[in-house]
């Protein structure tokens, strides 16, 4: 992806309804090509972060929560078999019943090194989504954004890379520093470099651990914050988090049954 424009997707706006009963979507495959040129090394991928850094967008507000459609994005690895599996589910976002599927499974294409995640899992993330049948909408990770040492995480490398508004809900803090927020659902604090807030620790249940948002790309943290707060009516993770861990873990159990590296 070294040196590749960004590729812009937009979402057809959708009416919100009553919420109906659904049927899930099929699961559709997909195979991982790791592209030409991708780092190798520690050196090539640091200088593909400080190219593309520079490239992310803050100061767009981002799709309204509860509009057109929200998609989840996650990865699960075999390190015994060397794959990696990524899925991409697409929730509409006024009844968060789903309304697609993808997930792609393939090669581990770079070693694990903290910091350059996102090197290991854009490949497979990036072939679920283009296997998608509709627009996306906003894209949400699990993990980090501006909240990265290097302030470019999965969340804004893969909003570059493609031009959709995403951010990134995370567990934990990373390296970051935060007080706690108060015990209500909604409370939140800033999630600190220093002075500078790269993010927040954000309730989303009564008196259950924060998750941790932080801005990927075209998306203020104000919105971001807002749909983490919608995505979850009931749970601590986004139901976008949640249905895609789920489905990135099966397409993995299923490959290797199958003997399907995705290659």
């Amino acid at each position: 992806m070294h040196g590749a424009g960004p590729r812009r997707r937009r979402t057809p706006p959708r009416r919100a309804g009553r919420r109906a009963r659904t049927l899930v979507p099929t699961m559709t495959s997909a195979r991982v090509r790791i592209p030409d040129g991708w780092p190798a090394t520690e050196e090539q991928a640091r200088a593909v972060q400080d190219e593309l850094r520079g490239r992310v967008v803050r100061d767009e507000p981002g799709p309204p929560p509860g509009r057109g459609h929200v998609t989840g994005v996650d990865v699960a690895y075999d390190d015994e078999r060397d794959l990696v599996a990524a899925a991409a589910v697409v929730l509409d976002a006024a009844t968060l019943d789903v309304v697609a599927e993808t997930a792609a499974v393939g090669r581990v294409s770079f070693p694990y090194v903290p910091g350059l995640l996102a090197f290991r899992e854009i490949p497979a993330v990036l072939a679920a989504l283009d296997a998608l049948p509709c627009g996306p909408g906003l894209v949400v990770c699990d993990g980090y954004g501006l909240a990265h040492p290097r302030r470019f995480g999965l969340a804004s490398h893969l909003g570059v890379l493609t031009g959709l508004p995403t951010a990134g809900v995370a567990k934990n803090p990373f390296t970051f520093a935060h007080a706690e927020p108060g015990a209500p659902r909604g409370s939140s604090s800033p999630l600190l470099a220093g002075d500078e807030e790269v993010g927040r620790a954000l309730r989303t249940r009564d008196g259950v651990k924060p998750v941790f948002v932080s801005v990927g790309h075209r998306v203020t943290l104000d919105t971001a914050c807002a749909h983490t707060l919608w995505l979850t009516p009931r749970f601590r993770l986004p139901e976008t988090t949640r249905r895609a861990d789920a489905l990135c873990r099966r397409a993995l159990r299923e490959a290797a049954a199958s003997g399907d590296a995705g290659a």
